[in-house]
């Protein structure tokens, strides 16, 4: 996995983020589907918050701050990562990660999404240096060393740009 590769593609997705953002309304953004799903708003707050946590356990991989494992990652995580997908189906976010999910206004989803950006900058140049027996437990995928992290958000990242498309369609504005 090249750390340029990820850092590249990410901006590439974040870019897709800011154009949605640059077209919606402040109504439309915080407007919840019909079925209760999360708006524009909470998902902007979930990937970002998420995703500046990701790279805070990057940070700490980088640091040495992390445990010190040599046990290869489960079969599953490696899976998603090597495939860059989740299985099919809505996953839940862990209690921790849901429980900071909240409605943002379109000002704050772009000082989240500019905060993420100059954070991504800064750690993508050490990914590549850190000790890959440095590892930090992810909720649901266990240990990850710096790179499997920032795997992780790609693939997190991406995932979410199809879930605001079903938010598009939900509230008619395909």
């Amino acid at each position: 996995m090249s750390a340029e590769r990820v850092n590249n593609s990410l901006l590439k997705t974040i870019s897709v983020y800011e154009a949605l953002l640059a077209g919606v309304s402040e109504e439309t953004f915080a407007q919840s589907p019909s079925d209760g799903s999360w708006s524009y708003s909470e998902t902007y707050s979930h990937i970002f918050q998420s995703g500046l946590l990701s790279l805070l356990a990057i940070d700490n991989c980088i640091q040495q701050n992390g445990e010190l494992s040599r046990k290869p990652i489960h079969w599953i995580p490696w899976l998603i990562l090597f495939f860059g997908r989740f299985p099919p189906g809505k996953i839940k976010a862990p209690k921790r990660i849901a429980s900071m999910v909240k409605k943002i206004s379109r000002e704050e989803a772009k000082a989240l999404i500019l905060k993420f950006k100059l954070r991504l900058g800064e750690i993508s140049r050490q990914v590549n240096a850190a000790d890959p027996h440095q590892k930090i437990k992810h909720p649901r995928l266990g240990l990850l060393n710096a790179k499997q992290w920032f795997r992780f958000i790609e693939v997190h990242t991406i995932h979410h740009t199809r879930q605001l498309k079903r938010i598009e369609k939900q509230l008619g504005k395909v």
